[in-house]
């Protein structure tokens, strides 16, 4: 390995394709006091109650904090002048590419490499195909292969590579709007990639919402279809020509969407079962259209492409060490395993130089899901073998990142609604969801999974035939955007929701309490949501809410006083997921005899403060947070976990033959799934070194002196413990500081140091340990490591020879059954909006007055970062609904000219940012869990800004944004 990299500094993650693999977090040497080794814990009180967010001094004064604010030079080990690079792309994609002209640099600012498809092909460095996420995820081809017409718009043609800045940048200005440097030949019409994916699933339910459906995804089975063109063919499929199958192998994310589909493939028999169910729907609702006792709502809605608009654009640096064969990345994505993985498939076949090692470093990023498998490392992996030894950095500008950085999927939607009039309950609900994936698949898949499996929203529907397409086209590539195809759909549902309630004479609200999910009704997929979603009761603390109840005498006296205006009030409410079907965590805590704490944990700071929730939930059972603390590893040595797919057959035979199992090792930081998720091992560690050390090394200081001390006399027992300021206390006991009850837990031998290993399918792994010092436990992870303190026996610590640990073999494992996945997500938590607004009658302009929102959060672990997801997200979901928009094609962002100066975002003038509130269901008890809150601060404002227009002008506006031309053109 090149100098200056030690075992302190890395993580060594392992052998991937036959490349050893390292991972450390950025910056090492100089900011070790904010990423790695010893931290100042000044940021929380002794009441465990945050100050400031944990990283939050460096990044307020602006230090190196980011991956973008790294350079060659600021990095140990890597040498100090560096290359850089930047792409030419294609502005059309109807005509084949042949080549590119750089006249207008003249020769003064030519590259000092210039790199096309024909180079990657001869060299073996092209997209590989062998990832993880399967052939096609990333695309098929780096650059633009002479002669062939580009997959989408913006697809880079050529890697410009500069050994100095200035020339690099003068170049660069030159050729950004340049039309002649890329060099077009004939006209042949869009070239898009085959289409991506169609999946349906119908239910049919059965006497009572909570009894077992007739026919549901989940235990029977989706359907998958087939494409001929762009028309979906379901089952019994027409062999004929021309009909193409998505394919369905490959990593989903955890979410199961994939393995539902395979699941779908092998039930031919029950897939025809279901399609003679979605044709008895069909039937249903034509019926439903003649009886006039029933009424059918069916509308399109059209939800637009739009940017993340992360502080942080995509960038990555590479540094490819022959000397060494080792290559350095240091990148910003919030899935490290990711880039690992293309790292490696990338150069095990390359031809120019022979990689043997490969180290990632990443620093915080933010990227609101743009950064999740991304397809940008791969270029600037591919630069690093044309620049003579150079370190190179790729790093977008803000046109750059317009015209390649993964957007919003467009959704255009057709959706029906049946339901009695008599009664107002629902009956049916039949949808179609068409997600424009563009030109690279990612993860249109399963967004479009997660769009058409969401959109019941907070609704219970007897019967439901919803379709999920990703379709291909020449747009620029869309992926893991916030709300992830779940805020496109329930924002047509909840606008349907209000139109139904105006066509029924009913009070929005009172008609969504009728059919709002109740504990244990059960979901458009035969699944049943966890816990009680408390839907009903957020709906009557909306009811009462002075915005709502005030609004028809509040729309006289506001217009009356303000003639040319029109006053309006929105309401809605929706449910969303947090975590997806496969989510693993796993860390290390361990402490010294003088109380030092240590932690070791996979969470990725992105943004959400995940970083400081951890340390919070460490103290909330142990009464410290470390003062050692390490994030986003990837691999622990004191867990020699391996992973593999399985079905059921196989999950059952390894979960009781192979202790070293898992479905999978560590989580990507997405889904919201940080706070309960990850946090799940987080706390799990915390607890276990409460009940198994603390507590019995407080017993025997509470013990000390005559007749059993203090502690004989009472009956106290784990459950009456308690932290607080002053340490370990409760039962009557007197408080134990931390410090005091390590020395003692070393002295007597007890277990010092934990590393768990967790793993949910929506439901939780659990796994049978015989634990020396503790004794037999089932406990809810499915791998363990711990280590003994000084005082322990010999035996005992010749046990620890597993980086210093004894990893302890699990008797038994029990796993969710692999089909889990297909009960669509069971993790929900709601959320509903209050809007005020009003539109000015001349110009269409929206002005939002006040907005307040309600949330179920469940246990708050750190309530100022929920309020600020809360305010982030509803300035984002205000973005979306009135103002933020991307032409799909030519004249989008592929084409490269746009930037913030033409892509409106909105201000705080625009958000109601003085006026905004927001109340907070108390948790149930006191043992609730914390809930995902990062996407659903997001979306409920959407229906509700729109509901409150349609309440302010008497039209109703389904297409997004909901802009002053189209307000306008309606009045």
């Amino acid at each position: 390995m090149a100098s200056g990299i030690s075992r302190r500094d890395f993580i060594k993650l392992g052998t991937f394709a036959g490349i050893s693999v390292m991972l450390g977090r950025v910056p090492l040497a100089e900011a070790l006091e904010v990423h790695s080794g010893p931290t100042s814990t000044d940021w929380i009180g002794r009441d465990g109650k945050p100050r400031f967010r944990w990283d939050g001094v460096r990044k307020v004064t602006g230090q190196k904090n980011f991956a973008r604010d790294f350079r060659a030079r600021d990095l140990p080990g890597w040498p100090k002048k560096q290359a850089y690079a930047f792409m030419l792309k294609a502005t059309k994609a109807d005509r084949t590419v042949e080549g590119v002209n750089l006249s207008i640099l003249g020769n003064s600012l030519q590259p000092d490499r210039l790199v096309l498809q024909e180079d990657i092909v001869r060299d073996e460095l092209n997209i590989p195909q062998d990832t993880e996420m399967g052939e096609g995820f990333y695309g098929y081809n780096l650059l633009v292969p002479k002669g062939e017409v580009p997959h989408l718009l913006g697809h880079p043609v050529a890697i410009l590579i500069y050994k100095d800045f200035d020339r690099f940048e003068a170049a660069r200005r030159l050729l950004r709007f340049e039309e002649s440097a890329v060099i077009y030949g004939e006209v042949k019409g869009i070239n898009p990639p085959a289409n991506y994916g169609a999946a349906r699933y119908v239910r049919l339910g059965g006497e009572t919402p909570t009894s077992p459906s007739l026919f549901a995804p989940y235990p029977d089975t989706a359907i998958k279809g087939h494409f001929k063109g762009n028309t979906v063919i379901w089952p019994p499929y027409d062999e004929g020509e021309g009909v193409t199958i998505p394919p369905s192998l490959r990593r989903d994310r955890g979410g199961k969407f994939i393995a539902a589909l395979l699941d779908a493939e092998a039930k031919s028999d029950k897939q025809g079962i279901a399609m003679d169910a979605a044709a008895q729907i069909a039937r249903e609702i034509e019926e439903a259209e003649k009886n006039p006792d029933k009424i059918v709502l069916t509308r399109h809605g059209f939800s637009q492409s739009i940017d993340p608009c992360a502080m942080e654009p995509d960038n990555c640096n590479v540094w490819l060490d022959q000397e060494t064969r080792t290559m350095h990345i240091l990148t910003a994505t919030q899935s490290p395993v990711g880039v690992i993985d293309q790292a490696t498939c990338l150069v095990k076949k390359n031809k120019i130089a022979p990689v043997e090692n490969v180290v990632l470093l990443t620093g915080s990023t933010v990227g609101y899901g743009s950064k999740d498998y991304s397809v940008f490392p791969l270029y600037a992996m591919a630069a690093s073998f044309y620049s003579d030894g150079l370190p190179v950095r790729m790093a977008n500008d803000r046109y750059e990142q317009f015209q390649m950085g993964m957007k919003r999927h467009s959704i255009e939607m057709d959706v029906t609604i049946t339901a009695d009039r008599k009664t107002g309950k629902f009956e049916i609900m039949k949808g179609l969801y068409n997600c424009n994936g563009g030109g690279r698949e990612n993860l249109s898949v399963a967004v479009s999974h997660v769009g058409a499996r969401g959109a019941q929203s907070i609704y219970y529907f007897p019967k439901s035939d919803l379709t999920a397409l990703a379709m291909a086209t020449p747009a620029v590539e869309a992926g893991s955007m916030r709300g992830f195809g779940s805020i496109q759909s329930m924002a047509i549902t909840e606008q349907m929701v209000d139109e139904l309630a105006q066509e029924l004479d009913m009070d929005p609200i009172e008609l969504r309490k009728i059919n709002a999910i109740k504990s244990g009704y059960l979901n458009t997929q035969g699944g049943v949501i966890a816990g009680d979603p408390r839907n009903v009761e957020m709906l009557e603390l909306a009811a009462q809410h002075p915005i709502w109840t005030e609004r028809a005498k509040k729309k006289a006296e506001f217009e009356a006083a303000n003639p040319g205006k029109l006053y309006g009030v929105g309401f809605a409410q929706v449910q969303q997921v947090y975590g997806s079907g496969g989510v693993p965590s796993a860390l290390v805590l361990e402490f010294d005899p003088k109380g030092k704490l240590t932690m070791r944990h996979c969470v990725q700071e992105i943004g959400t403060g995940g970083t400081t929730a951890q340390q919070v939930m460490v103290w909330k059972d142990l009464g410290k947070v470390p003062d050692v603390v390490e994030f986003g590893v990837t691999q622990f040595d004191e867990l020699p976990l391996k992973s593999s797919w399985a079905d059921q057959k196989e999950v059952d035979k390894l979960s009781k033959t192979d202790p070293y199992w898992t479905p999978a090792l560590i989580p990507d930081m997405s889904s919201s799934a940080g706070v309960y998720y990850v946090g799940f091992a987080t706390r799990q560690a915390a607890k276990f070194l409460l009940e198994f050390t603390l507590w019995p090394a407080a017993k025997a200081i509470w013990s000390e002196g005559p007749g059993g001390g203090q502690f004989a006399s009472f009956n106290v027992d784990v459950s009456d413990m308690r932290i607080g300021p002053d340490g370990l206390g409760g039962g009557g006991m007197t408080p134990i500081p931390f410090d005091v009850l390590a020395a003692k837990a070393h002295e007597m031998g007890l277990i010092t140091g934990v590393a768990v290993h967790t793993y949910s399918s929506w439901q939780w792994a659990k796994a049978e340990f015989d634990i020396p010092t503790v004794g037999t436990r089932t406990l809810p992870i499915d791998a363990l490591s711990v280590k003994y303190g000084e005082g322990a026996p010999e035996e005992l610590k010749k046990r620890m020879t597993t980086a210093g640990f004894d990893f302890i073999k699990r008797n038994i494992a029990y796993y969710p059954p692999s089909n889990r996945g297909s009960g669509e997500p069971t993790t929900y938590t709601s959320a509903a909006c209050l809007v005020e607004l009003n539109v000015n009658r001349m110009s269409g302009v929206v002005q939002i007055m006040r907005h307040h929102m309600i949330m179920d959060p469940g246990t708050m672990v750190v309530p100022q970062l929920v309020s600020g997801q809360v305010q982030g997200g509803t300035a984002m979901g205000i973005g979306h609904a009135l103002m933020e928009e991307l032409p799909l094609y030519e004249d989008g962002p592929g084409n490269g000219t746009w930037n913030f100066n033409r892509y409106t975002l909105p201000r705080a003038k625009d958000v109601a940012v003085w006026t905004q509130t927001a109340d907070y269901l108390p948790p149930l008890t006191e043992t609730a869990p914390p809930k995902g809150m990062a996407e659903l601060g997001m979306i409920p404002i959407v229906p509700a800004v729109a509901n409150a227009v349609c309440h302010a002008v008497g039209k109703r506006f389904y297409e997004y944004p909901i802009t002053a031309e189209k307000i306008k053109g309606a009045l």
